[in-house]
């Protein structure tokens, strides 16, 4: 048994970006991202003030998932009428500071490097756990992908670590310095316990909260006040153990469908644009 593990391991394809963004994990780890981006006080700050997330998280969560899948996978011209669409939504999403609370700019490249940071290494995480760890050469080579698809994400690849093993560090940097507040904690209540979702949507909840409050670092989870103790970590490894036995073994065309259902809503988008002029 070991002697084919090991025959398996050594055969199966390099995995790249395209590979591991097909899958639909980052959905999995959608809660997770989004508490650590407004876990940065001027990300959190802007969130607060311009995101419904009450009233509106699915067309949050659509709006994100799209704008993904687009940068990876979508045609140029395809990805220019995402991009508009997006630009036109961060427009207003701009404040000086104000007594203690941070300014904010939605083109600020600091806070978008951020937001596509927790992209990107809940991506990875995810991925890593279900499907074992990548080669060193793999880890660099799907970093760097990620890091010229930031041009696409509004971040220049310039603006990202230069390597993977400088991402750690600024990784670990990063989470040093997120300060969650009364402000943040009302706003993962929101992203936690969304109102105005389908019937399904409502069913899973309990084990989204579960596995987002699992994902998180200790400190930030902490700074949330999630709930967290043994028997919730036991739950916690037990879930994602089973995610890790089944998901590979569910067919590719069900792993990647969210993605295809992304994609054919950016066509949608670029008919609707196209009927438009």
């Amino acid at each position: 048994m070991a002697r084919r593990t090991r025959d398996r391991r050594t055969t199966r394809q390099p995995v790249d970006l395209r590979t591991v963004a097909a899958e639909a994990l980052p959905l999995v780890g959608g809660g997770r991202a989004l508490l650590l981006q407004v876990a940065q006080p001027a990300v959190g700050r802007g969130v607060a003030d311009h995101s419904d997330f009450a009233e509106r998280a699915m067309d949050r969560l659509h709006a994100t998932m799209t704008f993904m899948c687009a940068a990876v996978f979508a045609t140029p011209e395809e990805f220019t009428v995402v991009r508009r669409r997006v630009n036109r939504a961060h427009a207003p999403v701009r404040a000086d500071a104000a007594g203690s609370a941070p300014a904010y700019n939605a083109y600020d490249p600091r806070l978008q490097l951020w937001v596509a940071a927790t992209l990107y290494r809940t991506m990875m995480d995810l991925h890593e756990r279900v499907f074992g760890p990548l080669s060193a050469a793999e880890q660099e080579g799907v970093y760097q992908e990620y890091t010229r698809l930031g041009a696409n994400l509004q971040v220049p690849p310039s603006s990202w670590p230069a390597t993977r093993d400088a991402f750690e560090v600024y990784w670990a940097e990063m989470l040093d310095q997120t300060a969650v507040n009364d402000s943040t904690r009302a706003l993962a209540a929101q992203i936690l316990y969304p109102r105005n979702v389908p019937l399904w949507i409502r069913i899973l909840l309990p084990d989204v909260r579960l596995v987002t409050a699992g994902l998180l670092p200790e400190a930030v989870r902490e700074q949330y006040r999630l709930p967290w103790s043994e028997q919730h970590r036991q739950r916690y490894e037990r879930w994602m153990r089973r995610l890790a036995r089944w998901y590979p073994r569910m067919p590719r065309r069900l792993r990647y469908a969210p993605r295809d259902a992304y994609l054919r809503r950016v066509r949608r988008m670029v008919r609707e644009e196209q009927t438009a002029r």
